[in-house]
């Protein structure tokens, strides 16, 4: 393998459209209320995907120095595990998308809000927590996805910080009733981190890594998959009965059967190579739930 191919498998690109997701989400919502910018979804997307090649490298680094990425690791090997990318490198990887995370907030904020104190400041926060969380998840001394907190950081990143944040970019106006949506993409992109981490559930343990599947084993999570599709389907369900104007408001429910067949396949497969798959399966069911969603709203 080439160095280029290196760095772009390291990139993850096939992580990128459930990254967008919730931008994707915010911006539908803003568009139906007449809000949308171009500027401002240029901005969000550059962001969010400098965010998610940040989140990307660290994760290769973190599990690589913690062992969750061992040889004994049945999913995709990783650039440092394999030696494809020296730690030195991958460091310097880590720094250089840092700093193009915070130049792209920094201009993304200045043309969303302008300079008005407050508001600037409190989205510069959300953006830092935003680095620190991308960084944090397997790298340091005490990563938090090392004692099952991953679940709870792509919730609140993926779902309600994402939309909620890319809303009020758009229209200075926070609405509470747009968590419900909010947490529709954060409970998806739990399921696909949920798929990952059942995937991984025999490397995580022997590494120390204590994701949800580690801790509560593999039953209770195929479980627990279930109750995050349910509960982000019901979430869109009361948005479109809360808010209804047409019918075509419902259109997110055409992706019910791929998202069905995702909840199926996790309690079938118990081979980590049989299970790979539908990683990226439930990423581009998510993307097609926003999609299908934010169109039905721009129909109503």
């Amino acid at each position: 393998m080439t160095l280029y191919k290196a760095w772009l498998s390291a990139f993850r690109l096939r992580t990128l459209p459930l990254a967008l997701a919730s931008i994707g989400m915010g911006s539908f919502l803003a568009a139906a209320q007449g809000a949308f910018r171009l500027s401002v979804f240029g901005l969000c997307v550059l962001t969010t995907i400098f965010l998610q090649i940040l989140s990307n490298l660290a994760n290769d680094f973190g599990d690589s120095i913690h062992g969750a990425d061992s040889v004994g690791r049945e999913g995709p090997s990783r650039a440092v595990q394999s030696g494809a990318i020296s730690s030195a490198a991958m460091k310097r990887g880590i720094m250089l998308f840092v700093l193009l995370s915070l130049l792209s907030g920094l201009l993304l904020l200045y043309v969303a809000l302008g300079f008005h104190t407050q508001t600037f400041l409190f989205f510069l926060i959300l953006g830092l927590l935003s680095i620190v969380a991308a960084v944090g998840y397997t790298v340091g001394g005490k990563p938090y996805g090392y004692i099952g907190l991953g679940d709870l950081s792509v919730l609140l990143f993926f779902g309600l910080i994402g939309v909620m944040g890319s809303h009020y970019l758009y229209s200075g106006q926070l609405d509470l009733l747009l968590l419900l949506p909010a947490m529709s993409c954060g409970l998806f992109s739990v399921a696909v981190l949920n798929v990952n981490n059942i995937r991984d559930i025999v490397s995580d343990r022997a590494a120390g890594k204590l994701s949800i599947p580690v801790r509560i084993g593999r039953e209770k999570a195929v479980v627990y998959h279930w109750l995050l599709i349910a509960g982000g389907l019901i979430s869109a369900l009361l948005y479109s009965f809360l808010s209804f104007q047409s019918y075509a408001q419902f259109l997110f429910l055409i992706a019910v059967p791929l998202l069905a067949k995702n909840a199926l396949a996790v309690k079938k497969y118990d081979s980590a190579k049989a299970l790979d798959p539908y990683l990226k399966q439930m990423a581009l069911s998510t993307l097609l739930f926003v999609l299908s969603f934010g169109i039905g709203l721009l129909l109503s």
